[in-house]
């Protein structure tokens, strides 16, 4: 155990730490004012601490023999997935959280999935050991493992995590040795697709949103497609968010208004600012510095990450860094992003910044299975 603990990278460690820290002081400044939301400071150190426990257990458990159990794993999530459209709770017009029996806390699921799909998909891509995954052996199957939680958490819908399993799955694709010409063809596909339905969307508007109506598709998701795609055509109260958002950033500057000074923020001006749209927080409080160093902070983090499976002795290892790297990279650029207005606005939160325990406890799990990939280089065992 001491060996273990003698391996540990302490700039991954040190950088959860200050953004666990960050998270507390800017989620505490955005909730300072509204008196709408009840979220205490107790509570929020109490789940960064039941965090960090998880991070640390994960990193003791041997990642290979998770591996060995992908495929327990992912019929386990599939369930959780089918259970929580039947039985879950509805928030912001999505079923897909289940209400815990203690603590007034809800366990979202999809979150646990993400990392089970990563381990799944490592432990069915090690197989090849490192040769071009071909059509009918592997990308179709894999295109499957994928194809099934994510129709499950888009019918919820929630389209934000859905397509945080596209970005995992294309992510591992890309590792996993994946042929060009196949490559080729998904950009080809993926992009007249795109245009089509900005096609479609711009010239019988009105047609498309009857049939998305008609498949119980929520309201606000076509109002933030319309916002993103025909921004001339969208009302103003579509707009709010996003100008807002914009402003408060912009009016940061340099060093920003400090802290608990944020107009906007203070103000309650910024819809959801306590999770969604934290990053305004920062950007307003703390101006372009204090945006940039957090931005910093993830690029170490990845980059240290990235070292790892570099050096890892087994490719499902590599795999699920990559696979976890994919994840909370999309995160950060997508929530970013939509923040500046070049995304368009999704429920995506901002990993180990925006408030919410599911998604905090499952990111600092992702980085206990980085650690523990890093713990158990020295010993390798036959890859299944």
């Amino acid at each position: 155990m001491l060996q273990k603990f003698k391996k540990v990278d302490i700039s991954i460690v040190l950088i959860l730490l200050a953004l666990l820290t960050a998270s507390i002081f800017l989620v505490y400044s955005a909730t300072y004012n509204d008196q709408k939301i009840d979220i205490e400071i107790k509570k929020m150190l109490i789940i960064s601490v039941v965090s960090l426990v998880a991070f640390l257990f994960v990193s003791m458990i041997d990642y290979r023999e998770l591996i060995k159990l992908s495929p327990y794993l992912y019929g386990f999530g599939v369930l959780l997935l089918v259970a929580v459209y039947f039985f879950g709770v509805e928030k912001n017009g999505a079923k897909g959280w289940f209400k815990l029996p203690f603590g007034g806390l809800d366990f979202q699921p999809v979150e646990l999935v993400k990392l089970i799909l990563i381990v799944a998909l490592a432990a069915f891509m090690a197989r090849r050991d490192g040769e071009k995954l071909t059509l009918v052996r592997d990308v179709i199957p894999i295109g499957a493992m994928a194809l099934l939680p994510f129709g499950l958490v888009a019918i919820q819908p929630d389209l934000g995590n859905a397509l945080i399993l596209l970005a995992i799955v294309i992510g591992m694709f890309w590792i996993g040795n994946i042929r060009i010409s196949y490559v080729l063809i998904g950009l080809a596909v993926a992009a007249g697709g795109l245009y089509l339905f900005v096609f479609l969307f711009k010239n019988y508007h009105d047609a498309l949103v009857g049939f998305f109506e008609a498949l119980n598709v929520p309201g606000h998701w076509l109002d933030r497609l319309n916002t993103y795609i025909n921004p001339e055509t969208a009302t103003r109260d579509d707009k709010w968010q996003v100008e807002n958002s914009m402003r408060a950033i912009g009016s940061g500057g340099l060093l920003g208004e400090k802290y608990l000074q944020g107009t906007s923020v203070q103000s309650s001006f910024i819809p959801f600012a306590y999770s969604d749209s934290i990053f305004v927080v920062v950007g307003e409080e703390f101006g372009f510095v204090g945006a940039s160093s957090l931005l910093l902070l993830y690029f170490v983090l990845i980059y240290r990450m990235i070292l790892i499976a570099i050096n890892s002795n087994m490719l499902s290892g590599s795999y699920i860094i990559i696979g976890i790297v994919s994840m909370l990279v999309f995160q950060i650029f997508e929530n970013v992003g939509m923040m500046i207005g070049i995304m368009p606005l999704t429920g995506i939160t901002l990993p180990f910044i925006s408030y919410g325990g599911s998604s905090l406890l499952i990111n600092m799990m992702a980085m206990g299975l980085v650690m523990s990939i890093k713990l158990h280089n020295d010993k390798p065992i036959e890859e299944i």
